[in-house]
């Protein structure tokens, strides 16, 4: 019995699945998935490869560019402005008719003034939630007056 079921099984799957239309249409789905795959990485690969192009672009810019930087400081360095003020400030020359002012030490107290100086009174800065800030973005305003 079940010999008979197979052999039915079969002959039913052989007449109706395994018609020449099936196979054609099978094929073709076989051929259209393996060039979807060969197109997807091609463009993988040419996307990489652009942007492997692109880098070295960037960095071949960059070395223009630092190249160029180099010639001109070259240059600077050659001139007579920088070379008279390497000599003011290795050797501590001057011009003809320049006179060197000699200062006295620092007092105490000027040194304390100086300090005092310097030492600026900060104000602390409150951040602005994030909510604030989509509310002065949106609304121009100043969110203390909104959360207040």
């Amino acid at each position: 019995m079940k010999k008979i079921n197979i052999r039915r099984s079969y002959r039913r799957f052989k007449t109706d699945y395994l018609t020449l239309n099936n196979v054609v249409i099978f094929v073709a789905f076989i051929i259209a998935g393996n060039w979807i795959l060969g197109s997807l990485t091609m463009m993988q690969r040419n996307f990489s490869l652009q942007k492997d192009l692109d880098n070295k672009s960037q960095q071949l810019i960059v070395a223009q560019l630092d190249t160029e930087n180099a010639k001109l400081e070259q240059r600077y360095y050659q001139t007579d402005e920088y070379k008279e003020l390497a000599v003011r400030q290795q050797l501590g020359l001057g011009t003809p008719g320049e006179s060197v002012l000699i200062l006295p030490p620092n007092t105490p107290s000027v040194i304390a003034a100086a300090n005092a100086a310097t030492t600026e009174t900060t104000t602390k800065v409150v951040p602005i939630s994030n909510f604030g800030q989509w509310m002065n973005f949106l609304f121009g305003t100043d969110n203390k007056n909104i959360s207040s």
